[in-house]
C-alpha cells in the first residue's frame, strides 16, 4: 500500500467520524440512537460474569449463526427468517460487540480468539446446543464456529460457511493487504485508525455499503462503538488476530488445524460463495474451499458483507439444503 493510497483512506474515515460527530453531538457528548426493533428482542445470559446477548427465534434443532467482525447478530436479520420454521434459530453477538458487554479491562488479550470462544463456547453451554447443530458462519466467526466443531464434531449436523477463515497449505496472494495494511493495523497507526476513527465499522462496513444499508442499519451497526477508546477494541483486535505469516503462533495452528479437520469430515458442508467477494477471490483459498468433502456450493452476489447484499438469497439456499440434511 503507498503513502498516497493510505491518506485517501484516512481522508475518508476522518470525513465519516466527522459527519457522525455532526450528528449525534448534544451538548458535547454523544448521544445514542434508540436500539433497533432486532435488538430489543433479544435474551441475554451471564458467561464467566459478563452479559452475553443472542437474538432466538423457531424451535427444535439449533441452527447457530455466528458473524465476525465488526458486525453483530444483526448482520443475519435478512437470512434467519427463511429458515425459522426449520429450527431453533440462535445469533449470538461475540463479547464486547452488539449487545453483549464489553470487557474490563480491555486489552487485545482480553479479546484474543482464544478469549472470543471461551465466552461464546461458555453461551452456547448455556443454551443447551449440544447435537444436531446446523451451523451458519462467517469471517472470524467461521473460525470459532469451525474450532468448536472440529472439537465435538458428534453434536454438528451441518455447516454453512461464507466469506470464511480457511488456511491453504501454500502462499495466499494478500495483495497490498498483506505488506501493508494488516501490517499498519498491528502497529501503533491502528490505535487511532480504530480506536480514534472507528475505520471498521465506518469504512470497512458502512462505507463499502452505503448505497444497501438504511439509516436504521447504520445506526444499529455504529451503536456499540459510539465513544471512542477502548469500547472499539474488538474491532482492532481480530485483524490482528488473523494469522499472517504465521503470526499469532497460537492462531495460526487453530486455524490449520481445523482447516486440515474440514478437508477430511464428511459433515454436510454448504459453501456459499460470495461474487466478487474478498477472501475467495484468492484463487488457492477458492480451490481450498471447493476442495473440501460432501459439500454444496452456492454463488450469491455480493462483497465481503454478502448478508447485506443477498440476504434474502441466502436465506433461500440455507432453506433448500436445511432439509436435505439427516438428524
Amino acid at each position: 500500500m503507498t503513502t498516497q493510497r493510505f491518506s485517501r483512506r484516512e481522508a475518508l474515515i476522518s470525513t465519516a467520524a466527522a459527519g457522525l460527530a455532526s450528528r449525534v453531538a448534544v451538548g458535547g457528548t454523544a448521544a445514542p440512537p434508540p436500539a433497533s426493533a432486532w435488538s430489543s428482542r433479544k435474551r441475554s445470559s451471564l458467561v464467566r460474569g459478563v452479559r452475553m446477548a443472542w437474538y432466538e427465534t423457531g424451535s427444535g434443532d439449533p441452527i447457530v449463526f455466528l458473524h465476525g467482525n465488526p458486525t453483530s447478530s444483526y448482520l443475519w436479520r435478512k437470512v434467519i427468517p427463511h429458515v425459522a420454521g426449520l429450527g431453533r434459530c440462535i445469533a449470538p453477538d461475540l463479547v464486547g460487540m452488539g449487545d453483549s458487554a464489553k470487557l474490563v479491562p480491555s486489552s487485545d488479550a482480553a479479546y484474543s480468539f482464544k478469549a472470543h470462544s471461551e465466552y461464546l463456547y461458555g453461551l452456547l453451554d448455556a443454551l443447551g446446543v449440544d447435537k444436531n447443530v446446523i451451523l451458519v458462519v462467517h469471517d472470524w466467526g467461521s473460525g470459532l464456529g469451525f474450532e468448536w466443531a472440529r472439537m465435538d464434531p458428534a453434536r454438528v449436523r451441518g455447516i454453512a460457511y461464507m466469506e470464511a477463515i480457511l488456511r491453504p497449505t501454500g502462499p495466499v496472494d494478500m495483495g497490498e493487504t498483506q505488506g501493508g495494511y494488516f501490517d499498519m493495523l498491528r502497529s501503533a497507526k491502528g490505535e487511532e485508525l480504530v480506536l480514534q476513527k472507528n475505520m471498521f465499522v465506518d469504512q470497512m462496513l458502512i462505507g463499502g455499503l452505503k448505497y444497501y444499508l438504511t439509516d436504521e442499519d447504520m445506526a444499529e451497526y455504529r451503536r456499540p462503538y459510539l465513544e471512542p477508546g477502548e469500547g472499539r477494541r474488538p474491532t482492532l483486535t481480530w485483524p490482528r488476530e488473523l494469522p499472517l505469516n504465521g503470526k499469532p503462533e497460537v492462531n495460526d495452528r487453530i486455524v490449520q488445524e481445523y482447516t486440515q479437520w474440514l478437508a477430511g469430515s464428511q459433515i454436510p458442508k454448504l459453501f456459499v460463495h460470495a461474487v466478487p467477494g474478498a477472501i475467495f477471490r484468492d484463487p488457492a483459498m477458492l480451490a481450498l474451499a471447493r476442495s473440501l468433502p460432501n459439500q454444496r456450493e452456492v454463488t450469491v452476489y455480493g462483497g465481503h458483507f454478502v448478508q447485506e447484499v443477498s440476504g434474502d438469497a441466502i436465506g433461500r439456499a440455507l432453506a433448500d439444503w436445511i432439509p436435505s440434511l439427516k438428524a
